[in-house]
């Protein structure tokens, strides 16, 4: 197998073509827009790296040598393979495409972000599969090999080599059930310490309520405990119980369920949503086009002009 280095420089491997073709140099040097001068340097160059005179002037002009008629078919194989590597990626045609995309969300985000999207999808995309996974700890590497191509959410501990982009902040609000209003006043920290709850034990965030109720000496009456957001606005649209949670998912089981939903009176840290995809599928047509849907869906217009 020749070594790469050994290869004769495609532009020699280009006038052998094009010679080979046309058996002018004269018309060889029109078509690759040199002088004549540099294409006869060029042809005693290739020549030389050949080991063969190639062309021999006769009447009916440069005729090649039975070497050039072995070697013109490994030459357009080379110049071929040239192409395609230098060619730019295709374009990802949206509405044509038959693809699946992974993405690593939340709980919440089952219930917030998903049927957006795929509401979007049926509409522009009819090719495109969606597969939902959990954020956890093989979301590193999962959007590293490719098996996911995006992670949606509040997710800090994704090493290097990661490119994100912000979509929305997060802060805390509470929801109840109406009939067990106090005539649509705000949740006093009195009534949030005596009041019965539901703890979500799934979602990101939740370590910065935990640390919020520890730094402000609260310990909840915690009735029922739930592994995630499934079920939520049903037991507190059915009970006097009252459940803390980001806004996002909070004003989406708000509007299902008919809830008053409340700022939280308790000094919890906000957190942002961000998605996430590796660095090695940066330039990929598919994944740039999901993260400039993702962005358009959920990003507000004051982070996309740049005013965050």
């Amino acid at each position: 197998m020749t070594p790469l280095d050994a290869l004769p420089d495609p532009k020699l491997l280009r006038l052998f073509d094009v010679l080979y073709n046309c058996r002018s140099v004269t018309r060889a040097a029109e078509q690759l827009g040199q002088s004549q001068p540099t294409i006869s340097i060029w042809l005693a160059r290739l020549r030389e790296q050949l080991n063969d005179t190639l062309f021999v002037r006769t009447p009916g002009g440069m005729a090649p040598t039975p070497r050039a008629d072995q070697l013109i078919g490994p030459c357009r194989e080379v110049l071929e393979s040239l192409r395609r590597l230098t060619a730019s990626e295709p374009q990802f045609i949206a509405a044509t495409a038959q693809r699946r995309f992974r993405l690593c969300v939340s709980d919440a985000s089952h219930i917030t972000l998903l049927p957006r999207i795929l509401n979007h999808l049926r509409s522009h995309a009819p090719g495109i599969r969606l597969e939902a996974a959990r954020i956890d700890g093989n979301t590193e590497s999962a959007l590293e090999s490719g098996e996911a191509d995006l992670a949606i959410g509040f997710v800090p501990w994704l090493g290097g080599g990661m490119y994100q982009q912000v979509l929305f902040e997060q802060d805390w609000v509470c929801l109840s059930n109406p009939k067990h209003a106090t005539d649509g006043e705000p949740m006093s920290i009195t009534r949030y310490r005596t009041e019965g709850h539901v703890q979500v034990s799934a979602g990101t965030g939740q370590k910065l309520l935990e640390a919020a109720l520890t730094r402000a000496g609260i310990e909840r009456r915690v009735m029922l405990e739930l592994p995630g957001f499934l079920g939520l606005g049903m037991v507190v649209g059915s009970t006097d119980l009252i459940a803390t949670l980001p806004r996002h998912i909070g004003q989406t089981l708000a509007a299902m369920h008919g809830l008053q939903m409340t700022d939280c009176p308790l000094a919890v840290d906000g957190f942002t949503v961000k998605q996430h995809w590796h660095a090695r599928y940066h330039q990929d047509s598919g994944n740039r086009w999901l993260r400039e849907l993702i962005r358009q869906l959920f990003q507000p217009p004051r982070l996309a002009d740049g005013h965050a």
